[in-house]
């Protein structure tokens, strides 16, 4: 069990216990519960600072962080992100305006929104591929594989696509099969426990569910940060619709890499890491998890960002943490640069 009020991985602090109040001291901020101080760490430290739930602070520190350009993100207990505090907008000015021209070019909506759809499908498929290769069970083994063909269809239907309206329905045909068989990735004696008819959020409807949802949002919250330590305004996007208060281009970088979410949810319910006692059953059918289970997802998480992957655009090894700035970056040329298509990372 974890027991710290909060945890600093990376250069990011993770606040998960509710009613725990931030504070400045000096140049350090201070994490205190029910007025005991439990960490200190130096700001210097500190690139985004991100609260889960009922979080207090205090305005000089909220003044600070603005100063110093540490983002302070405020997710509510499930994990879904509410707001986002920051200083001065900077970067590239023409880089921005490239990216709101962007936005008005049909054609190139399309494209890089097909881009981002493709990068998606073809990951989900590995997850369903690499089920069907470990499971003992033949007919559970032809069901991935079948699934698998399905979303290869889905794959080879893109490029007829021509309109954004089509191409969602794609990936959402494309979801719709991926998570009518990731029930079967589940270790038997866990399935009872860990059950889901499909994709639900807000709030989700089963303890799987749940944590897909805690894992998204904390992607959400890094492929936010890329883009905007590339220089890009995370509002604008192609694939997601724009709307106030969306940051659709977060949503667009980020559907490469929910296959990633999903594998490690796997992994931390197949191990045991997560069992069903780490669950609360909310009013109105909604789950969540609970204070504990939230802090070991949250290491979890940060373990995962440590390996090294394999890029194959770059042909070199590098943290999966860093993928997400990689890609933003390379999201940045296929804007700034005619001719230069936005590659998403696909696993291999």
């Amino acid at each position: 069990m974890i027991l710290q009020a909060a945890m600093q991985l990376l250069n990011t602090l993770y606040v998960t216990t509710q009613d725990t109040y931030l504070r400045l001291d000096n140049d350090t901020l201070r994490v205190e519960v029910e007025r005991e101080t439990k960490l200190r760490v130096p700001l210097h430290h500190l690139t985004a600072v991100v609260c889960f739930g009922h979080i207090g602070l205090s305005a000089p520190l909220m003044h600070r962080l603005a100063e110093n350009g540490i983002a302070l993100v405020l997710l509510d207990d499930n994990g879904r992100f509410k707001a986002r505090l920051e200083g001065s907008v900077s970067g590239n000015v023409l880089l921005r305006q490239a990216q709101f021209q962007r936005a008005a070019d049909a054609a190139f909506t399309l494209d890089l929104a097909r881009a981002c759809v493709a990068g998606k499908i073809k990951n989900t498929r590995q997850v369903l591929q690499r089920g069907a290769r470990e499971t003992k069970d033949e007919a559970e083994a032809k069901t991935l594989v079948r699934l698998g063909d399905n979303l290869a269809a889905s794959l080879r239907a893109l490029p007829e696509v021509t309109t954004l309206d089509s191409l969602r329905g794609v990936e959402g045909e494309a979801a719709r099969q991926y998570f009518s068989g990731l029930d079967l990735l589940v270790r038997t004696d866990r399935r009872d426990a860990f059950r889901m008819d499909g994709r639900s959020r807000r709030p989700p409807r089963d303890r799987f569910n749940a944590v897909l949802s805690f894992l998204y949002a904390m992607w959400m919250n890094d492929c936010r940060s890329a883009l905007e330590a590339a220089g890009l305004d995370p509002q604008v996007g192609y694939l997601h619709a724009l709307r106030p208060g969306r940051a659709a281009l977060a949503l667009d970088l980020m559907e490469e890499f929910r296959p990633w979410a999903d594998r490690l949810a796997l992994t931390l319910i197949n191990r045991g890491q997560l069992v069903a006692d780490d669950f609360a059953l909310r009013e109105g059918g909604g789950v969540s998890l609970e204070v504990d289970a939230r802090k070991a997802v949250v290491v979890a998480y940060q373990e995962r960002k440590r390996d090294e992957i394999n890029h194959p655009l770059l042909a070199q090894s590098v943290p999966m943490g860093l993928v997400p700035l990689v890609q933003a970056r390379l999201l940045a040329r296929a804007l700034r640069e005619d001719g230069a298509p936005y590659v998403p990372f696909v696993s291999k």
